[in-house]
């Protein structure tokens, strides 16, 4: 019995001292997800995550990588102190017209699990993008509140007849 009791405390022990952390232990985005919208073909589209620490050690973002070779990403460099933001920026080419979703993977110090964040939108052609916001700007033009004219006062004004 003493032998069971003693294997069981060291198997508790060995899980506390070699439990991992996770990315959601040390790390939360203002938005996993960004929707870039639509977006005209060939002008490359910029996301910024922002990343919060909400560990007790500084932060340190390992890598941020694209999982293909249409996004571009950079990140904070420098460890980002508890409470504090830093940022990783992905960037779309938007060369091919069509709806995506881009992944992107991170790696924090310290953490073995990756975590993954996302950029979404649709790319137009350039007549259909041009298309679109003539078409939002009507739409801005008919929903926007319609202005009273202002009254005419006749207060103060005589008609003389001749």
């Amino acid at each position: 019995m003493k032998k069971l009791f003693l294997s069981l405390t060291v198997l508790t022990f060995s899980a506390v001292l070699f439990a991992q952390k996770t990315a959601a232990d040390v790390a939360k985005f203002a938005s996993e997800t960004i929707d870039l919208g639509k977006i005209k073909q060939s002008v490359p589209a910029v996301a910024t995550f922002v990343v919060t620490n909400v560990g007790t050690e500084p932060l340190i973002i390992e890598q941020a990588n694209p999982t293909c070779g249409c996004t571009m990403g950079d990140y904070t460099k420098s460890p980002i102190a508890p409470g504090k933001t830093g940022t990783i920026t992905a960037t779309y080419n938007a060369a091919a017209a069509n709806h995506f979703d881009k992944h992107l993977t991170v790696k924090f110090a310290g953490v073995d699990e990756l975590k993954s964040i996302t950029i979404t939108g649709d790319v137009l052609t350039a007549e259909d993008y041009d298309k679109w916001v003539a078409e939002n700007e009507a739409k801005k033009k008919t929903d926007a509140p319609a202005t009273k004219p202002a009254a005419a006062s006749a207060k103060g004004k005589t008609s003389s007849k001749g």
